[in-house]
C-alpha cells in the first residue's frame, strides 16, 4: 500500500467534524427580562398602580425583574463580544437599578434635609426626581442618536423611550400630571416595539425567518 492510499484512507475514516453551536443571543433574556418592568411604569404612568397608596409597590420588579437581569445580560453580551448589546442593556439596567434604589430612599426617608435634618420637602423631592430625569433622558437621546445604523424598528423603540423620558421630565419640573398618562402610551408604545424585536429573536433561535426591522436611517 502506498502513502498515498495510506493517507486517502485516514482522512476517509476520520470522523466527520462537529457542527458549532449556535451563538448566544443575550437579547432574549434581557428584553424578556425588561418588558415587565416596563410595563408597570406604563401602567403606573396611566394611573393604574396607586403609588400614594403602595409607595413602593414598584420596587422589586424595577430592580430585579429588569434592573438585575439587564446587568446579566450585558455581562453576556460582552462575554459574547457585542459591546453595542452590552452598553443598551449596562444603560437600561443602570436606570431600572437606581430608579429602584431612588425609589427606596424617598419612600423610606433616607434622604433628608442636610441643613435641617428633617424630611425632604415636596419641593426638594420634585428637584431630586427632575435632575434624575433629565441625566437620563439626555443618556437616553444619545443612545438614540449613536445606534442610527442599527434596524429602524430600534430606533423607533428608543425615540418613544426618550419621549417617554421628556414627558416625565416636563411632568415633573412644570407640575403637570395631564403629561403622565400620556407618557404611559408612549412607555406602552416602546413596551410594544421592544416585544415585536424580542419576538423575531425568539422566532430566528428556533430556526424561523426574521422579520422585518426596517432599514437603519444611517448606513454610512
Amino acid at each position: 500500500m502506498t502513502v498515498e492510499s495510506e493517507t486517502a484512507g485516514a482522512y476517509t475514516d476520520a470522523p466527520p467534524a462537529a457542527a458549532a453551536p449556535p451563538a448566544a443571543n443575550p437579547a432574549l433574556m434581557g428584553l424578556i427580562c425588561f418588558l415587565p418592568s416596563g410595563i408597570t411604569l406604563g401602567l403606573w404612568f396611566v394611573g393604574y398602580l396607586d403609588t400614594t397608596a403602595l409607595p413602593g409597590g414598584m420596587i422589586p420588579i424595577v430592580t430585579f425583574a429588569a434592573g438585575l437581569f439587564l446587568l446579566l445580560g450585558a455581562v453576556s453580551a460582552l462575554g459574547a463580544g457585542d459591546s453595542v448589546t452590552a452598553a443598551i442593556f449596562g444603560v437600561f439596567s443602570a436606570f431600572w437599578t437606581s430608579f429602584g434604589v431612588l425609589l427606596m430612599a424617598l419612600n423610606n426617608g433616607w434622604i433628608i434635609d442636610a441643613g435641617t435634618g428633617q424630611p425632604l420637602s415636596t419641593e426638594q423631592i420634585g428637584s431630586i426626581q427632575s435632575t434624575y430625569l433629565l441625566s437620563f433622558t439626555l443618556v437616553f437621546v444619545l443612545l438614540t442618536l449613536a445606534t442610527l445604523r442599527l434596524p429602524l424598528m430600534f430606533t423607533v423603540g428608543f425615540v418613544l423611550v426618550d419621549i417617554t423620558f421628556v414627558l416625565a421630565y416636563l411632568g415633573v419640573t412644570a407640575g403637570n400630571a395631564g403629561l403622565f398618562p400620556i407618557a404611559g402610551i408612549t412607555t406602552f408604545g416602546f413596551c410594544a416595539v421592544f416585544a415585536y424585536i424580542l419576538y423575531d429573536a425568539f422566532g430566528q433561535a428556533l430556526g424561523g425567518r426574521a422579520l422585518a426591522m426596517g432599514n437603519p436611517i444611517r448606513r454610512s
